[in-house]
């Protein structure tokens, strides 16, 4: 903001300069008329005018109403990566009104305008200069008013967003903490929070909890009324293209959740049920009923009618895509279910249980499975050893699993799985990318370098027993391992094999030497006698590497001996090595 002075003899005075200037004025008329004592020409007593007392204030000019913009006109459109682009449609925002004025600039101005009424005060009239000063002055106060930002009271940002914009804030929340209760608690905020919150976009994936009561305790009769009313206006309001659906630490009113989300998601592709109890045989006819999209199938940790999803598998199975289970004497059955030929499209299949769970053996026939899954892509035993079945009256030649990605056959106790068993899973995986042998001791360095797969990324051959087994002998030969696949390999978990100091460090050479030393990001070394000659090359010339555990090393001092995490944690090491 700027003030205009049009000449110097039209300046803008300051009150107090106006005030002196009337009282001068005053004076001079006073002695001027002294002699006339009030009488006219006729020494007849004129009558006297009305004077506005000192102390009254002048009136005070009304200021100009601004009248306040309309809302701002936009439009809303999706641009490239995913970004919203805003476009305004009007001209409105134009200028500066949204910057706030300088603090500092209106009150030197006024000081400055203050300095030059009080060096011309005398050259003019006080009517003149009142009414070239208001004039100014109600200009300034007219743009200024431009420049104040608006009250909170006034406008709320909340509530002028564009939808799609709220959307998309919502969306990335539901992304890290859920749909539920997020968006039952936003959509009570105002009229266009409920709007974005009520978006089927945000309700794909829902997962419910201990959203009304805390696990373990009874549900009172309201209690339970209040859940099945809330859970049925859900589905019926909001889950109308929900795709994936997780239930968690539901002991009571299980078979009322799965009919409901039946019925009213005709798009559900994914059911997961978590420490769950009590799922009848009813809900799965429900879920064949209406489930015409479902694919995946996630039971772990919970309990059910296995009669019932064993009569949806042979019904139904064919459109399963995914299957999770826990290992148990009931649910075993649904294993041999699968290798009849039930699932003939099955991509993922994990069988697991408990850490502390002892002696989990489950028989498998693997040559059954690959004839009636061909199309299995993952195949997880979490701490469950798998035992070895041979088949009656099937056929010898099969492709295997010529398109699994990922195996896993881990455990905390002393598997015995060999050589030999390991190549009848994976002689015709030539995709394999993640291998998964923690416990698998048995296992040897020879029998990996002849595995089929050539572009091995993950290799997970640690062991963690939760008791010792014998005394173990030191190993040879891990450097036919590292240099197999020294190129594509991302991570090595080599934990507490007693590899030779020598074969460490061989191995360790055809991870530098390799032409994409920089694919390997995380090396697990604990309880190795790998030495500091050995890993001096590798924290050198590998520089994507961003993990190391060298604890329990025993050729590396007390202070060294930790998880390192990040590349520059990992580089320090050099300087301590010398």
């Amino acid at each position: 903001m700027q003030l205009r002075v049009t000449s110097s003899k039209h300046t803008m005075e300051s009150p107090e300069a106006e005030a002196s200037a009337h009282s001068e004025r005053k004076d001079d008329t006073t002695a001027s008329t002294s002699s006339a004592s009030g009488r006219g020409e006729d020494g007849s007593k004129k009558p006297k005018k009305r004077t506005k007392p000192t102390g009254v204030k002048a009136k005070k000019h009304k200021k100009a109403r601004v009248s306040r913009p309309a809302g701002p006109g936009y439009t809303v459109h999706q641009g490239e990566d995913m970004l919203l682009v805003i476009s305004s449609s009007t001209s409105q925002y134009d200028g500066s009104a949204w910057n706030p004025p300088k603090k500092s600039g209106k009150r030197k101005k006024l000081n400055k305008v203050k300095v030059k009424a009080n060096q011309t005060k005398k050259k003019k009239s006080v009517r003149a200069m009142t009414k070239r000063a208001n004039k100014p002055v109600a200009t300034e106060r007219e743009e200024s008013n431009l420049f104040v930002p608006q009250k909170a009271s006034d406008h709320r940002w909340g509530e002028s967003l564009p939808e799609e914009v709220l959307i998309s804030i919502f969306q990335m929340v539901v992304v890290q903490d859920g749909a539920v209760p997020f968006l039952c608690r936003v959509g009570q905020v105002c009229r266009l929070w409920n709007a974005a919150a009520s978006s089927a976009v945000l309700w794909r994936k829902v997962t419910v909890g201990h959203c009304w009561i805390a696990p373990g305790k009874s549900q009172l009769p309201k209690t339970e009324k209040k859940i099945k009313d809330t859970f049925n206006w859900l589905a019926q309001n909001r889950f109308s293209q929900l795709r994936d659906f997780s239930l968690c630490h539901w002991s009571k009113n299980v078979p009322f959740a799965v009919e409901i989300v039946s019925q009213f998601c005709p798009h559900l592709r994914a059911l997961k049920l978590s420490y769950c109890t009590g799922l009848t045989a009813t809900a799965f006819h429900t879920l064949a009923l209406h489930g015409r999209s479902l694919e995946s199938i996630n039971l772990q940790y919970s309990e059910f009618q296995v009669e019932g999803l064993l009569e949806y598998l042979e019904n139904h199975g064919s459109q399963i895509k995914q299957i999770w289970f826990t290992h148990g004497s009931k649910n075993d059955r649904l294993l041999n279910a699968i290798t009849r030929g039930n699932c003939p499209d099955l991509e993922l299949l994990e069988v697991n249980t408990k850490l502390d769970s002892k002696g989990c053996e489950l028989p498998i026939c693997i040559r059954a499975l690959q004839i009636a899954c061909p199309k299995l892509k993952t195949f997880r035993m979490l701490n469950v050893r798998p035992l070895h079945k041979m088949m009656r009256n099937g056929a010898d030649s099969t492709a295997g699993f010529p398109l699994m990605e990922e195996l896993c056959i881990a455990t905390t106790s002393y598997s015995s799985m060999t050589d030999k068993d390991l190549m009848d899973i994976l002689f015709g995986s030539t995709r394999l990318r993640v291998l998964d042998l923690r416990g698998c001791s048995r296992i040897t360095p020879s029998g990996l370098s002849t595995l089929p797969c050539l572009e091995l990324e993950c290799l997970f051959w640690g062991q963690y027993f939760s008791s010792n087994v014998g005394l173990p002998s030191p190993k040879k030969g891990l450097h036919m391992v590292t240099q197999k696949w020294s190129r594509t390999l991302q991570q090595l978990d080599i934990a507490n094999q007693l590899f030779t100091e020598e074969d460490l460090e061989m191995a360790m050479s055809h991870l530098v030497h390799s032409t994409e030393a920089d694919a390997l990001r995380s090396l697990n070394l604990s309880g190795t006698r790998i030495t500091p000659r050995a890993l001096r090359p590798v924290i050198r010339q590998v520089t994507a590497l961003s993990y190391l555990n060298l604890s329990s090393c025993r050729y590396f001092a007390r202070g060294l001996k930790r998880i390192y995490r990040g590349q520059e944690d990992i580089r320090q090491l050099l300087d301590k090595f010398e």
